[in-house]
């Protein structure tokens, strides 16, 4: 049956019998009859470029006639007869049922707090200035990590704005996924732009449990790589014998840079049971793979490699007991032969670096701190550390020590080489790099790490703590805590600008215990500016700690909407 697609002109004058006429003959609609997509296309390049400069051909046969009009009216015409010869096509099996997640829903506040986290950041103030509100960016990983903790699932009706946040924010990503659950991870099949969902495997529910073998043979023989990554990582948390076996069931077909990252993956629960299988990996025919499985072993102390490096270092560091007091001395190698580098050394410096040193450097890296204390006659290391060294070698020695304590985990080490948190760090023993004295804090027990950076700061001011602030457990513990509000405080009566403390304020929001509110309430208020202070200083340390302590309450309030009954 034919359909009588005419449209009526607006304006057109009605007929003898009342109605309009439709053949829109003032503007010559009627006469353009292109259907087809060459039609549209010719009609959307002359509205473009103007009919002034380029006339469809049909309606170039109007002369005197109002073109642009013409040309609306063709375009209204062209586009109803297109909507109205649209053929259905096939249908469509509809999308399997979402899976259920059984874990708990998130309390009405908590919901809602997590809608406004979502929405993004408060508004920024004029100048560039932060202003004193929250800023709900940076309290969104704080408070997925709360809820993860807690055992909450994300809301239905979220999961949409929760996986365009991790796809904007790869830090988000974790956490996002695993709050999303298996109906983030359904829902991610659905759209293009969510498939680094599907990629990373990040929510562990789409991953077989450790225990059901034959569903993880079967994820290891035919998952994506990033899925083989995280389940050998699942597996080697839960029972670490059954991630190597699944390791070496396939290894020696799998691609270099992929048995890079499945060898990184044995640093979770790795003993000496790994040992056989790193020292067959030794042998690899991938520079980095040796390099990696070397490191693994180093890390071993009771290991063969770690044997052979401790006989190779011991007889380039020595005691001198003929000098006025016992001093240690140096003889680095003068070669790295083949078995050198087949334990992990790397026969050619970088660039400045010179060859004995260099390969000094990674002997006692990877040297057993065992094999020190008899080497010293039986000193601990605190009394190994503080032995002068000859000839100019102490800050490559100790530097390597250094590396040595953070590879095997070593307290006691990282304690003789932090030295006293009072002493300069260019004085101290170690190292005096910030960034090393950090990995040397992360061996030690949380209390003790924090005690350590609170009496550095106590000590030395705020300036240069803040790579050791990062390794230190959240909320701070006291006295980290008070160390660092003193600190600002005392930056604060200097008269400095509070941006040069902007990292530590920021670290302070997040890190800092939501308690700690209270004692920054006198803080707040707008100081009187003497005249040797910078202007204006007050007034935006003021709003500094108002946004601080607005954040601390968030946190707080975050915390508690976490921990109401769901409604």
């Amino acid at each position: 049956m034919e359909t009588d697609t005419t449209i009526p002109t607006p304006g057109a004058p009605p007929t003898e019998d009342g109605t309009r006429d439709h053949g829109a003959r003032d503007h010559g609609a009627g006469e353009y009859e292109g259907t087809e997509d060459g039609g549209w296309e010719e009609l959307v390049t002359s509205a473009l470029l103007g009919t002034d400069r380029r006339v469809p051909a049909r309606l170039g046969a109007l002369p005197g006639r109002d073109l642009p009009g013409a040309l609306l009216d063709a375009a209204a015409l062209h586009t109803v007869r297109r909507r109205a010869g649209l053929r259905p096509g096939p249908a469509v099996p509809p999308p399997e049922p979402a899976p259920e997640d059984h874990r708990r829903p998130l309390p009405g506040a908590a919901r809602r707090r997590l809608d406004q986290l979502l929405a993004g950041r408060a508004a920024p103030s004029p100048a560039g200035r932060r202003g004193a509100a929250p800023d709900l960016a940076e309290l969104l990983p704080q408070w997925l990590a709360l809820a993860n903790e807690r055992g909450f699932k994300a809301p239905a009706a979220t999961l949409p704005s929760l996986l365009d946040a991790a796809r904007a924010r790869t830090d988000l990503r974790p956490q996002a996924l695993l709050l999303a659950g298996p109906r983030g991870l359904w829902l991610a099949r659905l759209n293009p732009e969510w498939r680094f969902a599907l990629r990373g495997a990040g929510a562990g529910t789409s991953l077989p449990d450790p225990g059901d073998r034959e569903g993880v043979r079967a994820l290891w023989d035919e998952g994506l790589f990033a899925e083989r990554v995280a389940l050998l990582c699942a597996v080697r948390t839960e029972e670490p014998s059954a991630g190597l076996a699944l390791l070496a069931s396939t290894w020696p077909a799998e691609r270099a840079e992929d048995r890079l990252m499945f060898l990184d993956s044995l640093r979770t629960g790795l003993s000496g049971a790994d040992e056989e299988f790193l020292e067959e990996a030794l042998g690899d025919r991938s520079r980095n793979v040796r390099a990696t499985a070397a490191e693994l072993l180093s890390a071993l102390p009771a290991s063969a490699l770690a044997g052979r490096m401790a006989g190779r270092a011991v007889t380039c560091v020595g005691l001198d007991r003929t000098a006025e007091s016992p001093t240690i001395t140096v003889e680095a190698p003068h070669e790295c032969d083949s078995a050198m580098q087949r334990d992990g050394l790397a026969a050619t410096p970088p660039a400045g670096r010179g060859e004995r040193s260099w390969w000094l450097g990674q002997l006692v890296e990877a040297a057993p701190l065992s094999c020190w204390p008899p080497r010293f006659g039986g000193r601990g290391p605190e009394e190994i550390v503080a032995l002068p060294v000859a000839d100019d070698w102490q800050a490559e020695l100790h530097a390597a020590w250094c590396r040595a304590a953070v590879r095997q985990r070593d307290a006691d080490w990282s304690r003789a080489l932090l030295g006293s948190p009072a002493t300069p760090p260019a004085t101290g023993p170690g190292t005096s790099s910030l960034a090393e004295r950090a990995q040397l804090l992360s061996t030690l027990p949380p209390e003790e790490r924090a005690r350590w950076v609170g009496a550095f700061i106590a000590a030395h001011g705020l300036s240069e703590a803040f790579q050791l602030l990062g390794v230190c457990e959240v909320p701070w513990a006291e006295p980290l805590g008070g160390a660092v509000i003193d600190a600002l405080d005392i930056a604060r009566e200097a008269g400095s600008y509070p941006w040069s403390f902007s990292g530590v304020m920021g670290l302070a929001e997040r890190c800092l215990a939501p308690e700690a509110a209270r004692q920054l309430e006198s803080l707040t208020a707008r100081p009187e500016e003497a005249e040797d202070i910078s202007p204006g200083a007050g007034g935006y340390w003021s709003e500094a700690f108002q946004r601080l302590v607005s954040t601390l309450r968030l946190r707080e309030a975050m915390r508690t909407e976490l921990t109401e009954p769901a409604r």
